[in-house]
């Protein structure tokens, strides 16, 4: 059983090839770690590295970076359209207000990863997301205030080896989502949080989607 503390299989650690840092496919340069799955294709090309600022969004995104602690971010991306509809569309206060009943009903589907830690976290980190909202007007305004001129991080990223598992600033927003008491978002996961949503652009430098 995958815990908070378990070093989790984020999509940094899959970044690395042995053999090449590029690969061109269909006449474009894309990051390594984007040949393999056309679902991952689509990904790279269309969303990760892309600046995020709805609170939906981000919401989903959070609600997937937890599920993922431990596990490969593919399992998580194939499984996403089942996440959709087990959580409510990731409408946030309608997965604050599940019940055990809800519990039960999300043990039980088999499109999800059913570990009953990361199911309640992710229903604790609802419950958290909404008193972020009250208290900062949205979700947005409080993560992207972490970054002092609200602007995506563009790193210099010339081979996949160079992206960090974790920065200080992750280590900051991790530090203080957890003292809120946020579940499934230590430093690397926030991290990956980061880059799934744009904050940080780890693209490499001649990568078609940067």
């Amino acid at each position: 059983m995958t815990t908070q503390n378990s070093e989790p299989k984020t999509l940094n650690s899959q970044l690395s090839t042995p053999n090449s840092e590029l690969i061109t496919q269909d006449s474009k340069t894309r990051c390594t770690w984007a040949t393999s799955d056309p679902l991952y294709i689509k990904y790279h090309d269309e969303e990760w590295g892309k600046p995020v600022y709805d609170d939906k969004t981000l919401f989903e995104f959070l609600i997937l970076e937890g599920a993922q602690a431990g596990l490969s971010w593919i399992t998580i991306l194939r499984r996403r359209d089942s996440y959709r509809k087990a959580f409510a569309d990731f409408d946030v206060k309608k997965v604050a207000a599940f019940d055990e009943k809800d519990v039960e009903r999300l043990m039980n589907d088999a499109g999800i990863i059913r570990n009953k830690l990361k199911v309640n976290g992710a229903i604790t980190n609802a419950k958290l997301f909404i008193e972020i909202q009250k208290e900062f007007g949205s979700f947005s305004k409080y993560i992207w205030g972490f970054i002092p001129d609200g602007k995506p991080i563009e790193n210099k990223i010339e081979k996949m080896s160079d992206v960090p598992p974790r920065t200080e600033l992750s280590d900051k927003i991790s530090k203080d989502m957890k003292k809120r008491g946020f579940k499934f978002f230590g430093t690397t996961i926030c991290y990956a949080h980061m880059q799934a949503t744009g904050m940080v652009n780890d693209h490499l430098l001649t990568c078609c989607a940067r």
